[in-house]
């Protein structure tokens, strides 16, 4: 009869495999390069994985092999330089070293007295050096900004609803809480407000300027005229660096206002928040440090692998107070393995929560915060680089101004009939991605369709940027040939 145990029969095999395995993802990034930005899934892979439930077992090396063959070469793309869709983070090696690690490890940091609690407290100590939150604020680390954004107005919530909300629920409100952000701020804040019982009718979406920043004085008119209609403002959602364009909300001028009107401010800082290391905008985010709550992502522009979020609360009481629910089996002054107080469960939903900090804190050791750094500059310098070969171009045109890192543009030849040009650039981004080259996203600026560049890779150069400009001038050009 076998053993009970999981553990491999032969170690000699299974070390054999782990360095298999290494060396293939080693491998596939020493050569990323050379590859197609993206591959689509073949209809025979995906066959294969739609197979029934595995009664059996299958040795380490064959699985390695279908992870070498089928799996690795249809990944998103992002590990790519000339990855420029969404918002997405390129990883590093020492994030995934830092990933492998924690899973050996199996932590659950929901609490208690061991070492994965107090890599995590580090982290979150580094990231309140960051954004110059005071040592007593509190913090956790998350999915992503989505889930750090649901903590955070739910603290909010709690904070300004007038009402013991989280045990009467928020019908005990006795005027009904509203929420204010940009139109141009990330959809997650909606679905915040609906899974927090708000309801997405309780967020005002505030007018953007030209610039795609929130009006703050339709904010306040909207502020002052809610007020009138006996609803309850209760908090304001500032974006630091709005996915569509990059822009950045006013921060100074959207923390002032909350102060004088007694509202909570939170900043969605998913990934331009991380910019304020940056001697070029450090002074535009700044004023995050007055906010109440900031949520952010490691995993965009400090290029740890995902998922890795981060919240950060100034008033640690409240969060505390929004979240805790220790019961017997949890005991506060609990002695040794149960020591560790406060837990991590106390400031978020979940009790199982995987040892995320370790890839966060093997990124910041193994580069350093100037190196990061130094990555988010190159990145904005490059994107300003694009930005001005579109504007000396004769067949591309800019669509918003360029805002960190972020370029919105598209191909527009002059005489080319207006009326087709947003199925051109939408077939010019598929056709990149079909074929490998180039891997943008596509949005809409102004009722136009777009071609959205975001440069969050520390791989990208500014020749992957000239390559681009040129591949989507040549390919115009022939769609509009073919359509002749």
């Amino acid at each position: 009869m076998s053993e009970p145990s999981l553990d491999p029969r032969d170690w000699e095999a299974a070390r054999k495999s782990f360095h298999a395995a290494t060396d293939c993802c080693l491998e596939w990034l020493l050569d990323i390069r050379s590859r197609p930005v993206w591959q689509e899934t073949p209809p025979a892979v995906k066959d294969a994985l739609a197979e029934p439930l595995p009664a059996s077992g299958t040795s380490l090396d064959a699985l390695v092999d279908m992870f070498r063959s089928d799996i690795l070469p249809h990944a998103t793309g992002n590990l790519h330089p000339r990855f420029f869709g969404w918002v997405h983070g390129a990883g590093s090696v020492a994030g995934a070293l830092g990933e492998m690690l924690a899973g050996f490890m199996n932590s659950n940091v929901a609490g208690r007295d061991h070492v994965a609690v107090y890599v995590e407290r580090q982290v979150i100590e580094w990231c309140k050096t960051i954004f110059g939150f005071p040592a007593a604020a509190s913090g956790l680390l998350t999915t992503g900004t989505s889930m750090a954004s649901i903590i955070a107005l739910a603290v909010a919530r709690d904070a300004k609803g007038g009402a013991d909300i989280r045990r009467r629920g928020i019908a005990a409100a006795p005027h009904r809480p509203v929420f204010y952000a940009s139109r141009e701020a990330h959809g997650a804040i909606a679905k915040a407000c609906a899974l927090l019982g708000l309801g997405e009718d309780a967020l005002r979406m505030v007018p953007a300027g030209a610039d795609f920043t929130l009006s703050v004085a339709d904010l306040a008119a909207m502020i002052a005229a809610d007020r009138a209609a006996g609803l309850a403002p209760a908090a304001v959602i500032a974006t630091a660096g709005t996915v569509n364009t990059g822009a950045i909300d006013d921060l100074g001028a959207i923390a002032a206002l909350c102060r004088a009107e007694g509202l909570w401010l939170h900043v969605d800082a998913a990934f331009g928040g991380l910019a304020i290391l940056t001697p070029e905008f450090r002074s535009a985010l700044l004023p995050m440090r007055e906010a109440d709550s900031i949520a952010f992502d490691f995993h965009k522009w400090l290029q740890v692998p995902y998922d890795a979020g981060c919240v950060l609360v100034r008033d640690e009481a409240r969060h505390r107070a929004s979240f805790s629910a220790r019961r017997e089996y949890l005991a506060h002054d609990g002695e040794a393995l149960a020591g560790g107080d406060p837990w991590y469960c106390e400031y978020g939903p979940e009790m199982s929560r995987g040892f995320r900090a370790l890839k966060v804190w093997f990124t910041i050791k193994a580069y350093g915060i100037d190196a990061l750094t130094g990555v988010i500059a190159r990145n904005c310098a490059d994107a300003r680089h694009l930005g001005k070969r579109i504007e000396a171009s004769r067949v591309l045109s800019l669509l918003a101004p360029v805002s960190l890192n972020i370029v919105c543009f598209r191909f527009a030849p002059p005489g080319a009939p207006r009326a087709s040009l947003d199925g051109v650039n939408e077939a010019i981004v598929a056709a990149l991605q079909r074929d490998g080259i180039a891997a943008p996203s596509t949005t809409r600026i102004g009722g136009q369709l777009a071609i959205r560049v975001c440069v969050t890779n520390h791989r990208t150069t500014a020749a992957d940027l000239d390559l681009l400009a040129r591949e989507v001038g040549r390919l115009g050009r022939a769609l509009l040939r073919e359509a002749a």
